[in-house]
């Protein structure tokens, strides 16, 4: 497999230079299957249950902090990874994300690509009528290869394809936009007719795919499909499936809970659809100070991740507290102060961190100075800040569950289920039933409900509900507002469309000539 084992090679190396990250590529990645690499012949998976296995497990790199992550979060307004002294600096991989000046030499868009590529062949392999998979297998089979399509289709605007059987010397054919569409709606239809009922609640059996799970996909792929098409506008008869698509999932007993903050432990919840076993340490102590403990972590944060002040004001509540009983609405959460019991907490609040910091004890606590913690809204710009500027964001906490070590990361959940609902219900201008939906969602999360709905206020609350879930930026190029302007983005760098997507990588073109460089690169 000619373009798999080259450009591992590179992102190999690239990945060995980049310091504060998490780049290591699970050896499950690359797993190919070598005597078709070597051009023998293909007989079909041996053990088809043993690489529905492997596949699955290939997925727990969505913990990652960089990579795709990166590429979905950081490139946005909610997500920035300040340089503070030498901290963070990583010869400016994470600033040219926010200030969307990548190259298609940038080690995040190269992993991603080889990652979800390998994810792809892998499933190929599965899906060969040789291979000789049950039902239900090729419903496995089928839901991870949509999944990892789609996230190429969407980042990438088209996919390269290489059968089991295709040797070194055979260029893989690449998929245009609208056909990867087609494969991966396709892909889902055999996910749903094949994979379990899962109901609500059923942890044990959520880390994998179900019908209610491939329903999430095809309603969220369905929803951004006119994107994917280049159309002005969605298809009434595509946002028609995506609110029947949401209904079969919520008869199936999913539905949105209250107590936001609760969702993201690993115990079982009513919304959460799909989750995967990957460590959530980096959701936790990437944004958290150096001295911001817990007790399974002496050693504390690593002081990079923060959010913009301008999405933090977002959300409803006092501009210049946030702190327990302020008047915020929920998911906004609450930093501890000295008067609250912080035993239960360790000290570290929920959601956006802001202000003066504390520990379990109550005590305040200083940077590595001397001087009080105290986070800022403000930033002095993507380089040149000081250790407390910015305001940190947490959804899973140290000490819920199993604390950072617990490997429980939700991908897909209800309440972003059911705001695709409403949205289908906006894009179809039937506002009076969409405006429901959102309050009601708003109602449970203990923000005042809206008197009327646009389609700025249907991303804002997209955003305040899905914050740091990997799927904002997909949000903000469906409603357009990818490539504004926002706080400490380079008004010089905000681009025509062109970076609503990442560049083809430069050794995988060299690699295989049917595929071309998007535009702008």
């Amino acid at each position: 497999m000619k373009f798999t084992n080259q450009i591992f090679g590179l992102g190999f190396a690239l990945a060995s230079i980049v310091a504060c990250t998490d780049l290591e590529i699970e050896a499950t990645d690359s797993i190919i299957d070598r005597s078709t690499a070597t051009g023998g012949s293909f007989s079909g998976v041996a053990d088809v249950d043993g690489a529905i296995t492997n596949i699955y497990n290939g997925l727990n790199r969505l913990g990652d902090q960089a990579n795709y992550h990166a590429l979905q979060e950081v490139s946005t307004d909610e997500l920035l990874v300040p340089t503070r002294g030498t901290d963070w600096g990583d010869n400016g991989i994470w600033r040219t994300l926010h200030n969307h000046t990548w190259s298609p030499a940038h080690a995040f868009v190269l992993n991603t690509w080889n990652n979800w590529n390998s994810t792809i062949f892998l499933t190929n392999e599965v899906l060969d009528s040789r291979s000789n998979a049950s039902t239900e297998q090729t419903a496995h089979a089928s839901f991870v290869r949509a999944f990892a399509t789609w996230i190429i289709l969407d980042l990438y605007g088209q996919v390269p394809n290489r059968e089991p059987d295709e040797g070194p010397d055979v260029n893989p054919v690449v998929l245009s936009r609208s056909d990867a569409l087609t494969r991966v709606l396709a892909d889902l239809d055999v996910a749903i007719a094949g994979l379990p009922t899962v109901a609500s609640g059923n942890i044990s059996q959520q880390n994998r795919g179900s019908k209610a799970a491939a329903r999430f996909l095809k309603a969220r792929v369905l929803l951004n499909a006119h994107v994917y098409r280049g159309d002005a506008q969605a298809a009434s008869s595509d946002m028609d499936e995506v609110i029947s698509l949401v209904d079969a999932i919520a008869a199936d007993g999913y539905t949105a809970q209250q107590g936001f903050f609760d969702i993201f432990k690993e115990s079982a919840d009513s919304e959460t659809i799909w989750w995967i076993p990957t460590g959530v340490g980096n959701r936790i102590w990437n944004g958290l100070h150096y001295n911001q403990v817990s007790p399974d972590n002496g050693g504390g944060g690593w002081n990079g991740f923060t959010t913009l002040a301008e999405f933090y004001d977002s959300f409803e509540g006092p501009a210049g507290s946030n702190a327990q009983g302020a008047g915020q609405e929920e998911r906004r959460g609450w930093v501890p102060d000295a008067s609250t019991s912080n035993a239960t907490n360790g000290g570290i609040g929920y959601g956006f961190l802001v202000g003066q910091q504390y520990n379990a004890s109550g005590d305040q606590i200083n940077d590595r100075s001397g001087n009080p913690l105290v986070f800022t809204k403000a930033l002095a710009g993507l380089y040149g800040n000081g250790e407390a500027e910015g305001i940190r964001t947490i959804k899973y906490h140290p000490v819920d569950g199993s604390g950072s070590f617990r490997a429980h990361e939700i991908l897909f959940r209800y309440a972003d289920a059911h705001l695709m609902k409403a949205e289908a219900h906006m894009r179809k201008g039937e506002s009076a039933g969409a405006l429901t939906l959102v309050n009601q969602l708003r109602s449970l999360r203990g923000a005042t409900p809206l008197s009327s709905l646009s389609e700025a206020s249907m991303l804002a609350e997209r955003g305040r509900e899905l914050y740091k879930e990997q799927i904002r930026r997909t949000d903000l190029i469906r409603f357009g507002q990818f490539t504004r302007n926002w706080d400490y983005k380079d008004a010089g760098s905000v681009d025509d469309g062109n970076r609503n997507l990442y560049p083809i990588p430069s050794n995988a073109i060299l690699s295989n000539p049917n595929l071309t460089q998007n535009e702008g690169y």
